[in-house]
């Protein structure tokens, strides 16, 4: 049976209520779920449109998995079946995203990366060119479906809770302790003069200050704080570029690729230290296996404690935004960024000249960057990596992640990032949350015999070292036991 559909939107995916959205793919209406917001969606999408009314048939799973290709993607919403290709090179989180999900399906990722995605669906109708057939489960058929409608159920619970909207205050709260940090550090320095002891300490409070806006920026980019999308994209460049000195929309892209398939080989840019390191069970037997040496991996546990930690942030993150920046002219991520360097010229620059300004917006770069690497890597690098796995979303994500123990200094430490499960299941949800989700995901992950892991924090710091030791002794393995080729 063949249905006819008007397409009413400019095939966007954007949901204007994030804030990481750039602005010339948003709509003009207001955010939200009042019908003014939605008519102004609708009428901004109807005038871009244009589009001609187009025919979609029922399919098959087996029909729609071979549609996964970079020219050719087919999605599945709520067993809507989406091409998306041609609108893949304006996704604003990136093209690859939508490619690393083409041909399953994404309802539960769909719904986890937008606030609110009544205005998004508006934009989907142009790209809508099928159902699944109706003998035809909601999912693929090697996903555990009553896992899935109990996540899907779960999720529904939590959003009765009120447990996506997030507390203003608490935000503000978060940059007043960013700007009080550093207008401290300016004080102390001003006061007391640049020496020695005096530099050491103002680095440290401008290392705590630039770690906790890592954290700000972290869950800026993921949701909506504001009412107005612009005020939450604002406020997201104000904190990513003017107080972290890094382009927004580059973090976005990396950060989205990184939720939306974590652990997976290939697909994960955090897991991509190639050719620096090998992690997983997987990678260092094949590089092994290949006799691929760049490094001495069975050493890769010490590389990464003196080379990658210290300067993953100070240089290859740093490295990776200007680039990204100076390839795309994004003019308006590099003005950001160019305030966040005269801000530091204004302030410290009277006591320490431009060298040496230079220097402390390093050193404090080169002093954040392991307390950033260890408490992202933690929750990862020890955690199961696959290679091209569909699964359904919520094992995806418990089984590749981990906790910490909450305390109120784990969880000021981390950001909150301790609870890691519940920040990849529920990627929008405000971190001042995540503690009272916990008990339902964890019973949930007992309902259905998935692990749910849970520990110290100084345990958790050294099984990043000893997962990399492990990999490091497969790849050492492998590369002996295997001939020349």
């Amino acid at each position: 049976m063949t249905f006819e559909e008007k397409p009413e939107g400019n095939g966007s995916l954007v949901d204007e209520s994030q804030q990481y959205l750039g602005g010339r793919h948003q709509a003009n209406g207001k955010p939200g779920t009042s019908g003014k917001a939605r008519l102004s969606a609708r009428q901004e999408a109807n005038a871009k449109c244009g589009l001609p009314r187009k025919s979609f048939n029922r399919y098959t799973w087996q029909e729609i998995q071979r549609h996964s290709q970079e020219t050719d993607q087919w999605l599945v919403i709520n067993r809507k079946v989406y091409d998306v290709t041609g609108w893949a090179d304006r996704h604003p989180g990136g093209r690859q995203v939508l490619n690393h999900c083409a041909g399953e399906d994404a309802t539960d990722v769909f719904r986890a990366m937008h606030p609110d995605p009544d205005i998004v669906r508006l934009y989907l109708k142009p790209l809508l060119i099928g159902e699944l057939a109706p003998e035809e489960p909601n999912q693929e058929r090697n996903k555990n479906s009553r896992l899935v409608e109990d996540f899907q159920e779960l999720r529904k619970t939590l959003e009765t809770m009120n447990l996506f909207n997030a507390n203003l205050g608490f935000f503000f709260l978060h940059l007043a302790q960013v700007l009080i940090l550093e207008a401290l550090a300016w004080v102390i320095v001003w006061h007391f003069g640049s020496g020695w002891l005096i530099t050491m300490f103002i680095s440290f409070l401008l290392t705590v200050a630039q770690v906790q806006g890592s954290f700000l920026q972290h869950d800026m980019g993921h949701r909506s704080i504001f009412k107005k999308a612009k005020w939450n994209r604002l406020m997201q460049t104000f904190v990513t570029g003017h107080l972290k000195g890094l382009s927004a929309k580059w973090w976005n892209n990396w950060h989205f690729l990184h939720h939306v398939k974590t652990n997976i080989y290939s697909k994960d840019p955090d897991i991509s230290g190639c050719p620096l390191f090998l992690v997983g069970d997987f990678q260092p037997i094949q590089y092994g296996k290949n006799k691929i040496k760049y490094i001495d991996y069975e050493k890769q546990h010490l590389y990464f404690h003196v080379v990658w930690a210290p300067f993953f942030l100070p240089v290859y993150l740093n490295m990776e935004s200007f680039l990204l920046m100076y390839r795309r002219r994004d003019w308006e991520d590099i003005a950001w960024v160019i305030s966040f360097y005269i801000r530091y010229y204004i302030t410290f620059g009277p006591f320490y000249g431009i060298y040496g300004t230079m220097l402390l917006i390093y050193f404090v770069k080169f002093l954040e960057s392991p307390w950033i690497t260890y408490v992202t890597q933690m929750s990862h690098i020890p955690m199961k990596m696959g290679n091209k796995e569909n699964q359904d979303w919520f094992s995806t994500q418990v089984l590749a992640t981990c906790n910490v123990e909450q305390s109120f200094f784990n969880d000021w430490f981390t950001g909150h990032l301790n609870f890691q499960i519940e920040h990849h299941l529920f990627p929008t949800m405000p971190c001042h949350n995540y503690h009272k989700v916990a008990p339902l995901v964890k019973s949930l992950c007992a309902k259905h015999g998935l692990p749910y892991v849970n520990k110290p924090m100084l345990k958790a710091f050294g099984d990043i070292a000893r997962a990399l030791k492990k990999f490091g002794a497969l790849w050492k393995e492998a590369y002996c036991m295997h001939p020349e080729i």
